[in-house]
Formats: C-alpha cells, structure tokens, sequence
C-alpha cells in the first residue's frame, strides 16, 4: 500500500512540473518541487529494496480461535433434557428438572374452629357448644414447595431422582419450616426412598383446594423398598413394598419388628381404570405385639372427555394415617392392651373441565368407626368440597371452594352424650408454577 502510494504521488509531482506555466513559476518553487521528486524517488526506490510479506496461511484470518471458541461454548451452554422442561447437565446425560410453586391460601371459617392445623382436620373439630366462638380468617404461604427431578439413560433403562420439599407441618409451633414431602431414587422398576404409600389411591383422589383433601382416604408417605413389574401396553402392573410401620400416631408404632407390608395391582382400560390393595402392619406396646390389615378398591370412569368420576373405598385396622381420620388404636396404659378401630373410608369425586382455563370439582368423604375407643372419639366424619381453578394466564391458578363438614361422637354406651361438631369455611388459592 506504501509504495502504491509513493508512485501516485511522484507521478503526480511529475505531472504538476511540466504543466506548470512559465511565468507562474519562480527559480524558489521549482527548486522545492525538485526537492520534493527527489525525496519520493528515494523513498521509491527504498521500498523496491524492501522483501515482499510473505503470504498469510489461511488460519491467520482467526477462523481457527473463533471455530474453537463456539465448540466450546457449545459444551457449556444449555440444552433441551429428556423429561419435560429440563436441561441437561454440561459434560453429562442427566437430565434436571427444576419446579414447583407459590402459594397462599386466603381461608374463612363461618364455624367454630380449633384443630391445630390451618387447612380441614374434622376429625379435631369442636364439638357444639364447647367453643362459643365462631368466625377465624387465616392467610397463610406454608404450603408453597421446591423440587428437584433428575434422569440418566443407561444402558437398562433411566435412573430417576426426586427431591420435594414445602413449607408446611402440622401443628400451630411448626409453622412455615422446611418439610421434605419426597426424596427416592427409580432404576429397573425399584424404588428406593420416602413418596406417597403404596396403599394410597394417589390416582383417584379428587382435587381440592384444600390441601389436606377429603376425609377417608389413605393419605400417607412413608420410607420404603418398592418393586413394580407391569407391561405399560396391557395396561397393567403389579407392585409390592415394604415400608417404614410408624404413623403420626408414634406410640404404638415406634419400635416395630416388622415393616409394613403392601401389595397392589393395578389395570387401567380406554374407559378409566382400577386397584386393588392390601396392607399389613404391625403395633407394640410394652407387654404386646399386634397385627393390622387393611384392603382397598379405587377406580375412575371416563363419562366424556371432560367429565371424570372417581371412587375410593378402604377398610383399615389401627393405622392413623392409612385412613385419614381414623381413631386408628389406643394402648391400656396398665396393661399394655392394644385396641384396633376398624375404619371404612369412602371418596367419591366429580371432576368437571368447563375449558382449557377453567375446571370444577364436587367431591364426599366419610370415615365410619366400627370400634368405640372413647366417648367423645369420631363414630363418622362427613365432608363436602364444592370448588372451582382458573387459569387466566400460563403458570397461574386462582381456585375458590367451599368446605361443609360435620362431626358425630360415640357418646356412651347406652347411646347418650352423642355429640356433634359442623365445620363451614370459605377457601381463597392463588399458586404461581414454575
């Protein structure tokens, strides 16, 4: 570039001294014109004397550095994993999931109220007359959760991992800590870890607002070993667990020998699907070992393809929480006796999809105790939820319901001293997903 330029320029001068007029030009002017041909032919020449650049290999325009630079940026940025919404760990197989939701709950009781619980427990409900005051709003965020789902392909089949956690815990003094819901592992069709029991009808149970649900369902997670065999195109499967024995009862099934023991079968048809389950568990006190059993039927029944009925029946013995709200047992504090209830719990749910934004739900619960383990324990528990969800926008749902529930006691032996106890509340949800 140079030496073109000092051509131009010495051609130029060239070409201005001999188009120059005579009488415009002074002996000065020329001398400085000579002056200045002189300087560009040495730098001319100076330049000829100079080698040539060698030629640049291709590389050198930086395409090497900047292929190099995407392949690795490629390695660390985040790709699509194989369960819905989850990417892919860099340098890795295993796919993670990240999820969950915040949620507050906006709740008015027109009744009495005083379980140690914000959402329904009827089975802790006043009786008449034993709490003059009726009406208690509550606002609460407790039950907003966190969780994680992995999977890695192998080379028989993935192996998956969950952990989920929320904030809510039963009781007025555990408010809004940190509980853990679930946390396992799944290879080749075992199950390792804490999740729902296998003995609960998870796939029948109707929605709620409500978080606890209806009342006479088993409603229960526990530690446990799970094996499942089925064939996904039949349509069916067999699964079998044995699981951590204690319930929230604690003093009855602290120091068992034995786990719980469940087994289930499961079928499911173009039209719905159905179970069947069975359950044995074991209860000690000082002087006593006694054994538990319970059975289970649920189903589902397509009406349309917007209309679902659903329907759950258990029979358990001396378990709080493989019936909710059961009286479960009591231990004769002298001589160590243990006494079972035998509790039949009904669901039945009416699940309704007005549109892609909006759907309803009308769902009855009853728990029926078979066994008198106190005058003032629960002989049946009944209970309403009427409720609808809306969806205005992708991740949002706002849901309203409303709750009836009533209560009837024992009483004594001769039939006296029945007491009862009605619940009646409004409940306000807002949940956020992500």
């Amino acid at each position: 570039m140079t030496l073109k330029k000092t051509v131009l320029g010495l051609a130029a001068a060239l070409a201005v001294l001999g188009t120059l007029p005579a009488h415009a030009q002074s002996s000065k002017e020329i001398d400085e014109l000579r002056q200045e041909i002189k300087k560009l032919r040495e730098e001319l020449n100076a330049l000829k004397q100079q080698k040539p650049e060698a030629a640049k290999p291709a590389d050198a325009s930086g395409w090497g550095d900047r292929i190099e630079q995407v392949e690795l940026k490629q390695k660390d940025s985040v790709v699509a994993g194989d369960i819905g919404g989850s990417f892919r760990l860099p340098g890795s197989e295993t796919s993670v999931r990240l999820y969950g939701y915040a949620e507050a709950h906006a709740i008015h009781d027109f009744d009495s109220w005083g379980a140690p619980d914000n959402f329904t427990n009827l089975s802790a409900q006043p009786l008449k007359g034993s709490d003059p005051q009726k009406g208690r709003t509550k606002l609460t965020a407790e039950t907003s959760r966190f969780g994680i789902e992995t999977s890695t392909p192998t080379a028989h089949g993935t192996f998956n991992t969950k952990i989920e956690t929320d904030f809510y815990s039963y009781g007025s003094g555990n408010r809004n800590r940190l509980r853990l819901r679930h946390a396992y592992g799944e290879y080749a069709g075992w199950l390792i870890g804490q999740t729902w029991s296998t003995f609960m009808d998870l796939d029948n149970l109707p929605e709620t607002v409500d978080f606890n649900g209806p009342i006479g369902s088993p409603f229960s997670r526990r530690t446990m070993i799970r094996y499942t065999y089925g064939d996904a195109k039949a349509g069916y499967k067999f699964t079998f667990a044995a699981e951590d024995p204690e319930d929230q009862g604690g003093f009855g099934s602290a120091n068992e020998r034995m786990p719980q023991l469940v087994a289930r079968f499961d079928k499911s048809f173009d039209w719905g699907a159905v179970n069947i389950r069975g359950l044995a568990h074991e209860k000690r006190s000082a002087t006593e070992s006694k054994r538990g059993y319970g059975v289970g039927v649920g189903a589902s029944f397509k009406l349309t393809d917007k209309d679902l009925l659903m329907g759950q029946f258990a029979r358990v013995d001396g378990d709080f929480d493989q019936m909710y709200g059961s009286n479960a047992y009591v231990i004769d504090s002298t001589t160590g006796a243990i006494t079972f209830d035998h509790n039949y719990g009904l669901v039945v749910g009416y699940a309704k999809t007005f549109s892609d934004q909006l759907r309803g739900n009308l769902v009855f619960g009853m728990n029926k105790s078979k066994v008198n383990l106190g005058d003032s324990t629960s002989k049946t528990l009944r209970q309403i939820h009427a409720g609808l969800i809306y969806s205005p926008i992708k991740n949002v749902e706002l849901g309203g319901e409303y709750v009836y529930g009533r209560r009837k006691t024992w009483g004594d032996a001769t039939g006296a001293n029945v007491d009862t106890g009605t619940m009646s509340r409004f409940d306000l949800m807002g949940r956020y997903s992500f």
